[in-house]
C-alpha cells in the first residue's frame, strides 16, 4: 500500500558513467557521450540500461576503432589515431553503431573552392577502366560511373557499393534521377533505360517512335536532363531526325514532344547538352561540332510546358552576338544562377548571358583583373575546352589544364571593387588549379561537380579524378 510517502528512483543522470566492455578492452565514458550518437544508435539504446549493474555491457567489435569513434563522440572530430585504419573500416563500424551520420560529417571534405582544390585520389572501375559516363550526386558527392555497358557506384565515401551489368554494350549518357536509379543512354543503342540500384534490375525503358513517320526508329539517346516531376533526352535517329521528349517520372511514359529537326546542317544537329534550370523552368539544350572551317553551334532555350523556343542564338550568325570568326567551342548553363556560358573556340575568351536578360546580343566577356598576367600559362584559345557550372564558380579545362572563374564582390585591399569597370566588363578573378604534372595527364573530356567535390575525367585515361578542396593545394593564382 502506497503510503505517500515513497518516492520512485531517480533516473539516470546523463553525467552518470557507463563501462563497456569491446572485444576484451574495457571503456568508461558517460551517458550523454553516447547518447550523442542519436536516439537510434546501438550505443543509446545501451545507455538506457541500469547503471548500479557492476558488469560492463559486452560488445564483441574491435575495440581500436572504437576508440576512434568514442573520440569522436566525444569532440565532434576524428583524432590522429584515425589514419591506421581505412574509411571503410571506420565507415563499416560506424554503420554498426548506428552513428554513420556523426563520422560523415567529420570526414567530409570542407567546403568546395577552387582555387584550393587538389586531387586527392582517382577512382578505377575494376574493369573496362576508362568512364564513358559518369553522374554525381549533388548532396553528398557520391558518383556513378558508367564504363562499357556496367555502372560502378561510389558512395559519399567513395567506397565502392555496386556494380551493375546493363543491356547496353557501351553507355554514353547518364544522369541520376532518383537517389537509386539512373537513366542510361547510349550511342549504339536505342531507347532511354532505367537501372535501379538497390536491386540491380532494369526498371523501364523509353522509346521515341512515330507511327506517322516510318523513319523514326532505332532512335538513341544523346542527353539527359531531370526536374523534380521529369526526364528531359534528346534522341537521335540514324537518318538524323531529332528530337527531345519529356517523360513523366512517375510513370517513365512520354509526357511531350518538342524541338523536332532534319537534317545535317548545324542548327538543327541533335542537342549535345541539356541542362533544365528551375529558377526559371527552362530548359536549355546545345550543340556544338568541329570541321574544317572551325567550330559551330547553337544554344536553344524551351519553356517545356508549352514546347515552344523561348530564345535561341546560332554561331557563326550575323549580329555582335557572333563574335565573327570565334564560335563557342562548349557551353555550359548554371542552374544555380541562371546563367548561360560559352568559351570561344580562337581566343579563348569566356562569355556570360544572363537567362532573365537574353535579347541579340546577351553575351559580357569577362576578363582577369589583371590583364597583364593573362596568358602567362601558354593556355590560350579555346578549342578542346569543357566548361561546368558548379557553386557559384565557372570551371574551364582547356586542352588538360583546369582553370576556375570566380566573381570579385565587396571590397578588396580596401577598395570597393564595381561589377562593371568602364568598359561594361565584369570583373571576374581567374585561378589555375592544377599543377603542371595535372595538366600532363591528358585532355579533359568531361567536369562535373558533386557535394564538396569536383570530378574530372580525360580522354583515353583509366579512371575519374577527384578533386577537393584543401589548403595545402598548389593552385596557382593570376591575380
Amino acid at each position: 500500500m502506497d503510503d505517500g510517502n515513497s518516492q520512485s528512483a531517480p533516473g539516470p543522470h546523463p553525467n552518470d558513467r557507463i563501462k563497456l566492455n569491446v572485444g576484451g578492452k574495457l571503456f568508461e565514458t558517460t551517458l550523454s557521450t553516447i547518447r550523442s550518437g542519436g536516439a537510434d544508435s546501438l550505443l543509446a539504446a545501451l545507455s538506457n540500461r541500469t547503471t548500479n549493474d557492476p558488469n560492463p555491457v559486452f560488445i564483441d567489435r574491435d575495440p581500436e576503432i572504437f576508440s576512434v569513434l568514442l573520440s569522436l563522440l566525444r569532440s565532434n572530430r576524428l583524432p590522429s589515431t584515425s589514419r591506421r585504419f581505412s574509411k571503410q573500416e571506420l565507415a563499416d563500424e560506424a554503420v554498426y553503431y548506428g552513428i554513420e551520420s556523426h563520422l560523415k560529417s567529420a570526414m567530409s571534405p570542407p567546403p568546395f573552392t577552387g582555387i584550393d582544390a587538389s586531387v586527392v585520389s582517382t577512382i578505377r572501375p575494376a574493369s573496362d577502366g576508362l568512364p564513358s559516363a559518369f553522374t554525381a550526386s549533388a548532396g553528398d558527392g557520391s558518383v556513378w560511373i558508367a564504363h562499357g555497358g556496367q555502372i560502378s557506384s561510389y558512395d559519399w565515401n567513395l567506397y565502392h557499393s555496386a556494380t551493375i551489368r546493363t543491356h547496353l554494350e557501351d553507355i554514353t549518357s547518364i544522369r541520376r534521377v532518383w537517389p537509386d536509379i539512373a537513366a542510361v543512354g547510349s550511342e549504339s543503342t536505342s531507347g532511354l533505360h532505367f537501372y535501379d540500384f538497390s536491386g540491380g534490375l532494369h526498371v523501364g525503358s523509353t522509346h521515341w517512335t512515330d507511327p506517322s513517320d516510318p523513319r523514326i526508329y532505332k532512335a538513341r539517346v544523346t542527353a539527359i536532363a531531370d526536374s523534380p516531376g521529369s526526364v528531359f533526352a534528346s534522341f537521335d535517329c540514324p537518318h538524323r531526325e531529332n528530337c527531345v521528349l519529356v517523360i513523366d517520372k512517375s510513370t517513365l511514359q512520354i509526357a511531350s514532344e518538342f524541338g523536332r529537326h532534319s537534317g545535317n546542317s548545324t542548327k538543327h544537329i541533335v542537342p549535345g547538352k541539356l541542362t533544365w534550370l528551375p529558377e526559371t523552368n527552362i530548359l536549355v539544350g546545345s550543340a556544338v561540332t568541329c570541321g574544317a572551317f572551325g567550330y559551330s553551334g547553337y544554344i536553344r532555350l524551351w519553356d517545356p510546358r508549352s514546347g515552344k523556343v523561348v530564345w535561341e542564338t546560332n554561331e557563326p550568325g550575323s549580329g555582335r552576338s557572333s563574335r565573327f570568326g570565334d564560335s563557342f567551342a562548349d557551353v555550359e548553363a548554371d542552374a544555380d544562377e541562371s546563367t548561360l556560358f560559352k568559351i570561344c573556340s580562337k581566343s579563348g575568351d569566356l562569355g556570360m548571358a544572363d537567362v532573365r536578360k537574353l535579347g541579340d546580343d546577351p553575351w559580357v566577356y569577362l576578363k582577369d583583373k589583371n590583364p597583364s598576367m593573362r596568358n602567362t600559362s601558354g593556355r590560350v584559345g579555346g578549342g578542346n575546352s569543357v566548361i561546368q557550372c558548379y557553386k557559384k564558380q565557372v570551371f574551364v579545362g582547356r586542352e588538360g589544364g583546369l582553370e576556375v572563374w570566380s566573381r570579385v564582390e565587396g571590397r578588396e585591399n580596401g577598395v570597393k571593387i564595381e561589377s562593371e569597370d568602364c568598359e561594361g566588363l565584369l570583373l571576374y578573378r581567374r585561378n589555375f588549379v592544377d599543377k603542371v604534372k595535372d595538366s600532363e595527364r591528358g585532355i579533359i573530356k568531361k567536369i562535373e561537380g558533386g557535394g564538396d567535390r569536383l570530378f574530372v575525367s580525360r580522354e583515353d585515361v583509366e579512371g575519374v579524378e577527384v578533386w577537393e578542396s584543401s589548403n595545402s593545394s598548389a593552385a596557382v593564382s593570376v591575380l
